[in-house]
């Protein structure tokens, strides 16, 4: 059997290389456009080994992303890919926020995390520069090299014998005769069975292939900061605020990552390209595609100043200092250097609803993954599996 995995990131390769444990006779292919693996959401998200605490107890982003935080540690070890469990800081900041906290925790408890409510004093003890009333410690969470883990699955993957194919964009899908026939810039591809795991252009793919998706790709754009090596020692591990439960970005936080660097952000603006990062990457087609989309105006009209508060940040250093001081008061604007933004994959419904969980179509002999955003690089190795299990057989 030949399958043809479209989309060379972590779950992508994750899934091809399932897909080859699995089906050790068959013919696996892997295309990507770019002239590397993890080029977009993958080589440009934080890093962190995501536990599972923010996501509604028996979805699929809860039981993908804990079973995964376990396995993605375990490849780690295995393959000598740089990682580290560092364990997680959530804190309130006010009195006003610790409803909102204390249902976290009980969610994360109902998620089966290792979650512990701790006070002001203890949060200190973790992080001393920290400003909280209190806060919950997840001890399961921790950081990875996701870029490594994606040139170590494309090494298991020749190993085992499959075609990996970079710089290979597909330009269309066709069946030919019972076949679907992968269209791509450097030649046909005949397959038996079709995954698209095309990230920020995956419901374009879904529609090449003749499936109607259920939700649009609109992207948002993180924008990050770094501390100054100086300043390094004011973060022990990640420092996270409590996130709104309205929307799916989990607010500027700071992590260090496995290089000892320490990451500030993101915020969170739409992005004026489906690989937009920065205000000056525009592409009409994208934004005629985003401004078209009955969605877009839906969710505009429900969080424009949600939306006015993300870009007034974006544009000011000072306010985006200013955010993450209610975390660690010693930050400042001084302290932040510009570091490498990300692009998020983000479906949304034409009824405006954000889609927060994992969205995954089968259909006939084709599987498309059309909405994988965080914590999908955490999950990844269990979102294969996922997959694999709904192949044709």
């Amino acid at each position: 059997m030949r399958f043809v995995v479209i989309g060379g990131g972590i779950v992508g390769l994750a899934t091809a290389h399932r897909i080859t444990l699995e089906h050790p006779d068959a013919e696996v292919t892997v295309v990507e456009k770019e002239q590397r693996w993890g080029a977009h959401q993958t080589g440009h998200n934080s890093g962190v080994i995501h536990a599972g605490v923010y996501y509604k107890p028996g979805s699929l982003k809860a039981t993908l992303c804990k079973a995964g935080s376990a396995s993605m540690v375990d490849f780690c070890r295995e393959h000598g890919i740089p990682h580290k469990v560092t364990g997680k800081l959530i804190v309130a900041t006010e009195e006003s926020e610790l409803p909102r906290l204390r249902s976290l925790y009980e969610r994360a408890v109902a998620n089966g995390l290792p979650a512990r409510l701790v006070d002001a004093a203890e949060a200190r003890e973790l992080e001393p520069e920290v400003a909280c009333v209190q806060g919950i410690h997840v001890a399961s969470t921790g950081i990875a090299d996701f870029g490594a883990v994606c040139e170590t699955l494309a090494t298991l993957l020749e190993k085992a014998g499959a075609t990996l194919r970079l710089g290979a964009r597909v330009r269309g899908i066709s069946t030919l005769h019972g076949e679907t026939v992968v269209h791509t810039e450097v030649g046909d591809i005949f397959a038996d069975v079709l995954v698209n795991c095309a990230g920020l252009h995956a419901d374009r793919v879904a529609k090449m292939a003749g499936i109607t998706p259920p939700a649009r790709i609109i992207p948002f754009r993180g924008e990050y900061f770094e501390l100054r090596p100086e300043r390094r020692h004011l973060v022990n591990g990640l420092i996270y605020p409590v996130p709104d439960p309205q929307f799916p970005f989990l607010g500027v936080h700071l992590t260090k990552m496995v290089d000892g660097s320490v990451h500030a952000g993101p915020n969170a603006v739409l992005a004026t390209a489906r690989e937009g990062y920065s205000w000056s990457r525009v592409r009409p087609g994208d934004v005629a595609d985003t401004i078209a989309y009955p969605g877009m105006w839906q969710l505009a009209r429900k969080h424009l100043r949600y939306g006015l508060t993300e870009v007034r940040r974006s544009l000011s250093k000072k306010r985006f200092a200013e955010s993450l001081a209610r975390l660690v008061p010693a930050v400042t604007a001084a302290d932040l250097v510009p570091a490498s933004a990300g692009v998020r994959a983000q479906a949304i419904t034409r009824e405006g609803a954000l889609v927060d969980d994992f969205l995954i179509v089968a259909e006939g002999r084709q599987v498309h993954v059309l909405n994988a955003p965080s914590p999908a690089a955490t999950s990844s190795l269990e979102i294969a599996k996922y997959i694999v299990d709904r192949l044709p057989k």
